[in-house]
């Protein structure tokens, strides 16, 4: 069980650096010694995956690699694989406080390119170790990243070959002579990553600060995991999908939201001892020291939306594979801590997995302070074994909230935590997650900075302008890690 403590939602991707994007480099090991400084035990991040289209890290080409814009290019200059010119000379974005995606496309593979190919570190035994160690995983992704570039980037599902499509052995075998070379350079793109990853992560360790990581419940269709092992999921004689993810409507879309994800075909995993879950668990147990799994509820039951569906709305609940997914996971990883996001519509039935898992809970306070009826996200409701979040990256700041909430949700939470003014409530929305008894207590560093909504990570069923968001290297200074240490301390986290 996790102790009582604190900890900062802060993506990878939301990093300062000159390069356009947040990285594995020196800011993220400054952002570590901050942590420490500001008295906190936990870096929340999002999921570390490669993306594609619509940027989300949910959605991602494999469910085990690392995202390539992540690979620090100082860290490439530092090790001699880069001269200072090759990356001075690029305009990485427009603003420094948004991600541009394009650019990111454009621009970093050309760079990454050049890295791998002065490393000559193909025939390396620490390269040729770590493709060993991957072999599960790392030939497809390569191989799925090297047929989509010779396809336009197209998804696989459009690939003009047939046979490659449907991943069939000799196609799979041509392809892999074919373009040996790119699947080396892919290969090779995540020893990178994954060298900068376990140099951070142990630095983090050394500095008392554990990584708390999400996996998404869904793969992307378009995704490695996906065109290599279609048996696991619920397609059709085409490898396409039958019925697709998604939620009904809620607090956060009237027409719900239509994600688009394959389902799997739980009988076969069931079947199979759920090898497939296992083999991601190992490989996100890698990179992270706690799992939050995301959407949990889907384990007891999910919502099917007809494949070709423009909206979420004529879907329907199907039941998941409930304690006999979690039983294996427990028993398999009994030393792994696991987080359940369990927000959304919840039955008596999701309640009571959530209950028989014994993992924790989410309690999110943006959540909880509703006029018209009694929220169970209160404080006062909480018992110790739970999770609670000022808000998520798919909520508004505090800040935002405070300009969009119902006037009298407003004034609730006013009278419910004492405060007079309306522009305190982001301040003792956090003291009273800190306050409470939840073992654990995270907030966005945008709302101890108390940025408005053009800070926002994500608004759920939008594409276009999400992901983007990054922070400023001077907004993270000494008086923002001492006022956060203060609270922490004051309230014995």
């Amino acid at each position: 069980m996790i102790k009582r403590s604190s900890g900062i939602l802060l993506p990878i991707f939301s990093l300062p650096s000159p390069y356009g994007i947040g990285t594995l480099g020196r800011a993220a090991y400054d952002f570590v010694d901050f942590l420490v400084d500001a008295g906190q035990s936990w870096w929340q991040i999002l999921p570390v995956g490669p993306t594609s289209y619509g940027d989300s890290p949910y959605q991602s080409f494999s469910t085990f690699a690392g995202n390539p814009y992540f690979i620090d290019l100082d860290m490439l200059i530092e090790d001699g694989l880069l001269e200072k010119a090759d990356v001075s000379s690029v305009t990485w974005y427009g603003h420094p406080s948004y991600v541009d995606y394009e650019k990111m496309w454009e621009l970093r593979y050309p760079i990454l390119k050049k890295a791998v190919q002065n490393s000559r570190g193909y025939d390396d035994n620490d390269f040729k170790e770590f493709v060993d160690k991957n072999r599960g995983w790392l030939f497809d992704y390569a191989l799925f990243m090297s047929v989509k570039a010779l396809f336009d980037n197209k998804p696989w599902t459009e690939w003009e070959d047939e046979e490659i499509r449907l991943h069939k052995e000799e196609a799979v075998s041509k392809y892999s002579e074919k373009l040996s070379d790119d699947i080396l350079f892919y290969e090779y793109l995540q020893y990178l990553f994954f060298k900068q990853w376990d140099a951070l992560k142990e630095y983090a360790k050394e500095k008392g600060i554990g990584i708390i990581g999400d996996i998404p419940i869904y793969v992307a269709l378009d995704s490695a995991d996906v065109w290599s092992d279609p048996k696991q999921f619920k397609l059709d004689e085409k490898n396409l999908p039958k019925d697709v993810a998604g939620v009904p409507p809620d607090y956060f879309s009237e027409d719900g939201q239509l994600w688009g994800n394959p389902l799997y075909d739980w009988d076969f995993m069931k079947a199979d001892g759920f090898g497939w879950w296992i083999r991601r668990i190992e490989g996100a147990a890698k990179l992270y020291d706690v799992i939050r799994i995301d959407h949990f509820r889907g384990f007891e039951s999910f919502w099917a939306v007809p494949y070709g569906s423009t909206t979420a709305k004529n879907g329907k609940w199907v039941k998941g594979p409930g304690m006999d997914l979690v039983n294996v996971l427990k028993n398999w990883f009994w030393n792994i801590q696991f987080i359940a996001e369990d927000l959304g519509i919840l039955t008596d039935d999701v309640r009571s997995l959530l209950k028989d898992s014994t993992f924790p809970g989410m309690k999110v306070l943006e959540f909880a302070f509703d006029s018209k009826e009694p929220s169970d996200y209160l404080p006062h409701n909480y018992d110790k074994n739970c999770i609670c979040y000022a808000g998520t990256h798919d909520n508004d700041t505090l800040a935002g909230w405070l300009d969009t909430a119902d006037d009298d949700d407003i004034k609730f939470a006013m009278t419910y935590l004492n405060v007079d003014d309306k522009t305190d409530l982001p301040d003792a929305i956090i003291r009273a997650g800190m306050a409470s008894t939840a073992n654990l207590f995270v907030a966005q560093i945008q709302d101890y900075l108390e940025l408005d909504s053009s800070a926002r990570i994500n608004v759920p069923g939008t594409l276009g302008d999400n992901w983007k968001w990054r922070i400023l290297k001077d907004q993270l200074n000494k008086e923002l890690s001492e006022r956060i240490c203060k609270v922490s301390k004051l309230y014995s986290r």
